[in-house]
């Protein structure tokens, strides 16, 4: 983020919120590219309807609030919230999920605790998990990778997948997280020349794996463009290799997968770019980031092999959102002038 000098020693950036989110948007576009390469084009539509959903949700709300319109969408917080959630769900699912979901996030998890720097969830996570609880069934049909299913569905099926009654099971494939924690009877090598999403794929399973890289060219934008450090992300990364690494016990039939899997496959590297650096519902000092990152880290592999969900990011970041005010409280940095740091609750006795 460029800087421009003031008065020492204070400084100004040069980027309003909404060049950051635009930006941020834009980081997302590798990995949209390979999700609609693999996937098709449900993936826009979702984001579509999601996006379309968020400003009438941010419209209809700043009227009631009485607050000039124009002014808030311009600052795209709404857009880019929705364009999370729309790329986090299933491709083709039912269009009424992403108007719900995108609904959700606006009008509960962000207006509800007063807009935009007020929240304490991530709403894009909240309205995720508000669908995958309440429709578990629609939130778990993921489209096979198109080297899979012999092509992603054209135009005219996607469509009648969104908006009307075709068969979504013809397209559905398990996704290779889930495939490797339904595993009880073969060994992982045995296991990876029998699922074509492995023997197509290189190290976490055709698609899976370029849309994760995808995103972390994004990401890697985002650190470039000073809009993210670096803390979380490689927190959360750090820590999830690190479990991944430590539980695998050389690809056995009860094995979690190796850290490749985790790294490369489901949301991980889509949640610790994009999700994870969220600067209004995570820490903000860097020793708190660190934190935050490796309890996401670590959350996410605990529900990942031994909960009831397949890949866990969502989750893992509203458990830290939970926490992330009291990791704020004991990781506040050292004030210019004073030997220690001090804590939040120390500061409001003085």
């Amino acid at each position: 983020m460029s800087l421009m000098r003031a008065t020492s020693p204070h400084a100004r950036s040069g980027d309003n919120t909404a060049k950051v989110m635009l930006q941020v948007a834009a980081a997302t576009a590798p990995g949209v590219m390979a999700m609609v390469i693999y996937f098709g084009i449900g993936v826009l539509i979702n984001i579509a309807l999601s996006v379309i959903t968020a400003i009438a949700c941010e419209a209809a709300v700043m009227k009631l609030r009485d607050r000039p319109v124009a002014f808030y969408l311009r600052d795209y917080s709404a857009v880019v919230t929705a364009l999370l959630l729309g790329i986090a769900l299933p491709p083709y699912c039912t269009w009424w999920l992403p108007v719900v979901g995108s609904a959700v996030a606006i009008v509960l998890a962000k207006h509800l605790y007063g807009g935009m720097g007020y929240n304490p969830f991530n709403p894009a996570m909240v309205g995720y998990v508000v669908l995958l609880i309440s429709f578990p069934v629609d939130m778990t049909r993921w489209v096979g990778a198109a080297d899979v299913i012999g092509g992603a569905p054209s135009i005219g099926e996607a469509f009648s997948l969104v908006f009307g009654n075709y068969n979504v099971d013809g397209f559905t494939r398990a996704t290779p997280l889930e495939i490797v924690r339904l595993n009880e009877s073969v060994i992982l090598s045995q296991l990876y020349e029998m699922e074509p999403i492995f023997s197509q794929g290189t190290f976490a399973g055709v698609g899976w794996e370029t849309i994760s890289v995808g995103f972390l060219l994004g990401g890697l934008f985002l650190l470039f463009r000073n809009i993210i450090t670096w803390h979380a992300p490689v927190a959360m990364l750090a820590t999830l290799t690190l479990l991944s690494l430590f539980f695998y016990d050389s690809g056995s039939s009860l094995s979690e997968g190796s850290p490749l899997l985790h790294l490369f496959s489901g949301a991980t590297m889509f949640g610790a770019f994009f999700i994870v650096t969220d600067p209004v519902s995570g820490c903000t000092s860097n020793k708190g980031r660190l934190i935050f990152g490796a309890g996401v880290g670590l959350f996410t592999y605990i529900i990942r092999a031994w909960g009831s969900y397949p890949d866990a990011v969502a989750f893992a970041v509203l458990l830290m959102n939970f926490a992330a005010p009291t990791i704020d409280n004991y990781s506040l940095p050292r004030t210019y002038g004073h030997k220690r740091a001090r804590r939040a609750t120390d500061l409001e006795e003085h």
